[in-house]
């Protein structure tokens, strides 16, 4: 059986190797260098080839040249002007990471050095991709009707086209999936599974020693998944696992409650019994909602304000969920949800969730 890939060095893509490995096939591999600041992720990819070489498997590995062309695309992973966003992996935020056609092009090459095989080595082939659903939301070129559609023209546009076929085994999965395969792929091929995640690279901005930051969008998915499976991450990142741990779990709550109306547990929250003198700030947007001078322990586990601060101007609006009748109150710069607003005996009382604020001492 064969098989083509890219392997860009990321934890996905490698986790596909090892399947497409433990499934019996022989693989070859494309990584290219197209200017991303995160290039780090090839020098792991060679590690991982070398690793595999070492333990009796043989895989053609080659990097394609694309940082000439593809210099002239726009996106915070090859332009030096846009920083890198960080925080939960979503869709809004993650759009900078877009690099425009990647995948297309990708893509191309790869089809393009399948077909040569199934010609040369008269076989069927297998175009291997890492793509999950975690990317469907974010990334318009990891879709499955994008490649229904990119198989399409490739087939129109070649002679024996139906020697290849795309396989993305993990289209409807995540990366916790990918994960929880691995562990079969690595044990099945008497591989250390630390040693062949430690050779990867999922951070977008890793520092000049290669360490990941642990708090791009990109990163703080893979924490979480590891962490959901009830590992350690073996890469190694610029401060220590529990701190990036605590860091992706604050990141997931605080998507959570603002952007989905969640609600953080109460008595959980690191304000409810916070009395400094400063102001508290939305954690989104920066913009000033309440200060300390209007915080008073209400005794309901949540940080309570008796009014909010001189133009925050806060938007109030009906909520009828839950069976109950209530005003939400949500940010009027970026639209975050903060909590409720209630109308007791003793004055109003804003009920806040900890994870939407951010304080600053005076």
């Amino acid at each position: 059986m064969r098989a083509v890939m890219a392997l860009s060095g990321g934890m996905d893509s490698t986790g596909l190797l090892m399947r497409l490995l433990s499934d019996g096939y022989k693989v070859s591999c494309i990584s290219y260098e197209y200017g991303q600041k995160h290039n780090i992720e090839l020098t792991r990819a060679c590690a991982n080839i070398k690793y595999l070489e070492e333990n009796g498997f043989e895989v053609e590995h080659r990097i394609v040249d694309l940082s000439s062309a593809m210099s002239i695309f726009h996106s915070a992973l090859t332009s030096g002007d846009i920083e890198v966003p960080e925080g939960h992996y979503e869709e809004e935020q993650m759009k900078a990471t877009v690099v425009p056609n990647r995948n297309a092009i990708f893509a191309s090459i790869v089809y393009g050095y399948a077909l040569s095989i199934a010609l040369k080595e008269n076989t069927d082939v297998i175009i291997a991709l890492g793509v999950h659903s975690g990317d469907h939301a974010i990334y318009p070129d990891c879709r499955p009707e994008f490649y229904d559609s990119l198989g399409e023209a490739f087939a129109i546009g070649n002679w024996e086209s139906e020697k290849v076929s795309f396989h993305l085994p993990y289209i409807d999965g995540d990366k916790v999936t990918i994960l929880r395969d691995s562990l079969l792929s690595c044990k099945k091929l008497k591989l250390d599974f630390d040693t062949v995640f430690a050779n990867t690279n999922t951070s977008y901005n890793p520092d000049e020693r290669g360490r990941s930051s642990g708090t791009s969008g990109a990163d703080v998915e893979r924490i979480l998944a590891f962490h959901a499976i009830g590992r350690r991450d073996p890469v190694e990142y610029v401060t220590s696992w529990e701190e990036v741990l605590e860091g992706a779990l604050k990141s997931q709550l605080r998507y959570h409650v603002m952007k989905q109306n969640g609600t953080e547990r109460p008595f959980t929250g690191e304000y409810d019994k916070h009395y400094e003198n400063g102001k508290y700030h939305c954690a989104e947007c920066d913009k000033v909602l309440f200060t300390s001078e209007d915080k008073f322990d209400s005794g309901c586990g949540w940080p309570a304000f008796s009014s909010e601060a001189e133009q925050a101007n806060i938007t109030q609006l009906k909520d009828e969920t839950h069976g109950m009748v209530r005003i939400e109150v949500r940010c009027t710069d970026c639209d975050s949800h903060l909590g409720h607003l209630f109308h007791e005996f003793r004055g109003p009382r804003y009920c806040i969730n900890s994870i939407c604020l951010d304080f600053k001492g005076e």
